[in-house]
């Protein structure tokens, strides 16, 4: 074996904790190409590089080895969304609440997000983070063994763009309006080569600024503990700016080695306000007070990642990776327009990840990929609250607490092309989970494992593989989120005062320090068909089984920061699950799809998908013991045309999900209202450098409601309504 030199060696003792090398293949790359940058030198075989035209988002979707939907820059620069959660929300079987994407219809947490195949860190902000700095998404229904098993509803990887190989400057200036005064954003892109160097360099500066309009009825005991009505009809303003930048660099160290470095930088500012009008219908009800919050959040990422081609069919990959991000806020609550009570506190994430992989081409039909990530992420935080000036829980006010995460992961993995119609995925992932949680108590540790058998097969119906059968079982994992973790109390703000009792629909809220992973046995199935113009139909159907349920649960509890008896919401392995679906998804040319109504040459593209689900939490009763926030069913249809008398291509996308109830504990009911997203967009395209785009999201809004019901008779509501957002962008290729 050729001995390595000086350079490598630091590089490798540095990279690397365990001595413990991987390779990895030509399958890596997009589409299974081989690099072009890769040379043969010495007395090694000649390699022949092969660069064949840019595949599309079908054709990837088409040749990968799981089962994959893929989404290219065509479908994220349709709308002119100046954040990613927007994109996100029209793709088919996801939807987006919170800024959180979810998948199959199932809570936040349950879906992974990856960022060039690397869990994204904490604090990392989706709506935040520019579209004009994405390649591409992948969305995979099931986990593999060389990435994070923690995707049990699937994962949608990032891929950012990569250093070019030629001069960039890309320049997107937009405007938008949804309430009071409009705003603007602007995106620029500069890259270089310079030699064996390509450099890039994204930035974007946005804004944001929103309505929406609240009205809160609660039908329950009031602060004198009897019964109470009132209603409340509120405004909320929010509205806030930032920055980010991703800065890439690539490095040919020579003719089989790479060195590159892709770092992320974010920095905003936001600000939310909302006043109410109360209108009080019986006793002495527990009203939301007046409120001003603002706060800062900021986020540094830096990955290295070291490649090395230690033969035609052998590669190393060494990766490590530090982040940082915090954030503050001050709340200030206002009683007939008196100063009230004030909330104010910071967070602080910080992480260290190291991860190596070895991959080795055998025989032309074998990829073995093995290798280790290896994770430790800390999370404190200290929030101080006051009433009228006065400590509320004086013995917990201002004192940090802390919850730390140390995890390891080994994994194996196999791409197998068994034969011209058959080929598999094999993997195996050995997981370790600790947990601490600090607080004013004694430290609690927590310890788990999971181990992810993993495997993938996909069968071509024809030898062309434009008919396909796919097929996963699969194990996953849930972890618990780090503030889960943290034992610290936060007293309802409807009843602030701790020597008196709240109420079941006004809970105090605590973490749980000895929170264990949820577990999950899935099933896969699917057929892809792809059309001759570019066109697919899919059907699907999943199946998991969950164990050690995480929801929260409100108890009544004798605690120690009060002087009576306060019912308290913690989460809690809760319960076993299951959760099944059926999904379609259809979409190609309107000639293609339906030609006895639409000519073949009509430059018109249709898109729909269906997705029906059904989930079962066995220690609540049915029928409606559904998992949190599953709807039976959702559906998202579109189209785009283009006109051919004229630069102009228009379209919709159409998302809707129909209301339904969840029953959260056994006393408790949850009756969610229907929803639907409407967006427009059009695109005048004045040259191949320069276009105009306008758009309009969430046109002729719905109303949203939702209800929480108590076996007492006891209810709260909540309903919002929202505005549209128009847009205005014009981009240019400098």
């Amino acid at each position: 074996m050729k001995r390595l030199p000086l350079s490598t060696a630091v590089l490798l003792t540095a990279l690397s904790p365990i001595g413990f090398l991987r390779p990895a293949s030509a399958q890596d790359m997009p589409g299974g190409t081989v690099d072009p940058t890769r040379a043969p030198t010495g007395n090694r075989l000649d390699r022949v590089d092969v660069i064949s035209r840019q595949q599309s988002d079908t054709d990837l979707r088409r040749r990968s080895q799981v089962a994959k939907q893929i989404y290219g820059r065509e479908e994220m620069d349709k709308y002119g969304d100046s954040n990613v959660a927007d994109v996100l929300k029209r793709l088919p079987g996801v939807s987006v609440q919170g800024g959180a994407p979810r998948m199959r219809g199932l809570g936040a947490g349950y879906t992974q997000i990856l960022i060039n195949g690397d869990p994204a860190p904490p604090g990392f902000a989706l709506d935040q983070l520019s579209p004009s700095q994405i390649e591409r998404i992948e969305i995979t229904k099931g986990p593999t063994a060389d990435q994070s098993a923690q995707a049990v509803a699937g994962a949608i990887n990032i891929i950012l763009k990569e250093a070019p190989r030629v001069s960039q400057r890309d320049l997107r200036l937009s405007g938008g309006y949804n309430t009071h005064r409009p705003t603007a954003s602007a995106n620029f892109t500069f890259g270089e080569r310079l030699g064996a160097l390509s450099v890039s360099l994204p930035v974007s500066v946005f804004q944001w600024r929103g309505l929406n309009t609240l009205v809160n009825t609660r039908d329950m005991p009031g602060t004198d503990g009897l019964p109470s009505m009132a209603i409340q009809q509120g405004d909320q303003l929010f509205w806030g700016h930032g920055v980010n930048a991703g800065p890439r660099l690539n490095w040919k160290l020579g003719d089989d080695q790479t060195l590159s470095l892709q770092s992320f930088l974010q920095k905003g500012y936001w600000n939310n306000r909302v006043q109410y009008q109360n209108e009080v219908r019986i006793g002495l009800p527990s009203l939301d007070d007046d409120a001003q919050t603002h706060g800062t959040w900021q986020n540094a990422r830096g990955n290295l990642q070291w490649t090395n081609y230690l033969s035609a069919s052998e590669r190393i990959e060494l990766k490590a990776g530090v982040q940082a991000s915090k954030g503050a806020f001050s709340s200030q609550t206002y009683r007939l327009q008196a100063p009230q009570r004030h909330v104010a506190g910071d967070t602080e994430d910080r992480s260290l990840t190291q991860a190596g992989k070895y991959t080795r081409l055998l025989n032309d039909q074998h990829s073995l990929t093995a290798g280790w990530d290896l994770e430790w992420r800390r999370r404190g935080e200290r929030r101080e609250v006051t009433e009228n000036g006065l400590p509320q829980l004086p013995e917990f006010e201002g004192q940090p607490f802390a919850a730390r995460v140390e995890r390891q992961a080994w994994f194996v993995q196999d791409e197998w092309e068994i034969s011209k119609q058959w080929s598999g995925n094999f993997g195996l992932r050995a997981e370790r989970i600790g947990s601490q949680s600090r607080g004013v108590a004694e430290p609690i540790d927590n310890s788990s494992r999971v181990l992810t058998p993993l495997l993938h097969l996909t069968y071509k119906l024809d030898p062309q593989g434009k008919d396909l059968i796919r097929a996963s079982l699969t194990r996953s994992y849930k972890a618990p989120e780090l503030n889960a973790l943290m034992a610290r109390p936060a007293v309802n703000g409807l009843f602030p005062d701790p020597n008196k009792p709240n109420t079941e629909l006004s809970p105090d809220r605590e973490g749980n320090p000895t929170l264990k992973p949820e577990l999950a046995t899935g099933l896969d199935a699917s057929f892809e068909k792809y059309l001759a113009g570019g066109g697919l139909i899919s059907v699907g159907v999943f199946h998991r089984n969950v164990t050690n349920l995480i929801r929260n649960v409100s108890t009544l509890e004798t605690v120690s920061w009060a002087g009576v008896p306060r019912w308290v919401s913690k989460p809690r392995n809760f319960s076993k699950a299951q959760t099944s679906g059926l999904e379609l998804e259809v979409k190609g040319r309107a000639g293609e799809l339906a030609p006895a109504l639409f000519d073949a040459k009509l430059a018109l593209n249709l898109r729909g998908a269906l997705s029906f689900y059904r989930s079962k939490v066995e220690a609540l009763p049915g029928p409606n013991n559904r998992l949190d926030s599953q709807p039976p069913w959702s559906g998202n249809f579109g189209f785009d045309h283009r006109f051919a008398s004229a630069p102009l291509t228009v379209g919709a996308t159409l998302v809707f999900t129909p209301g339904y109830a969840t029953q959260q504990t056994a006393s408790q009911l949850l009756d969610q209202s229907r929803s639907r997203t409407l967006d427009l967009f059009g695109q005048w395209t004045f040259s191949r450098t320069a276009s105009l785009r306008v758009s309009a999201n969430n046109l002729a809004p719905l109303d949203t409601l939702s209800r929480t019901l108590l076996d007492s008779g006891d209810t709260g509501t909540a309903l919002r309504r929202t505005r549209t957002n128009f847009g205005l962008a014009l981009e240019l290729k400098l």
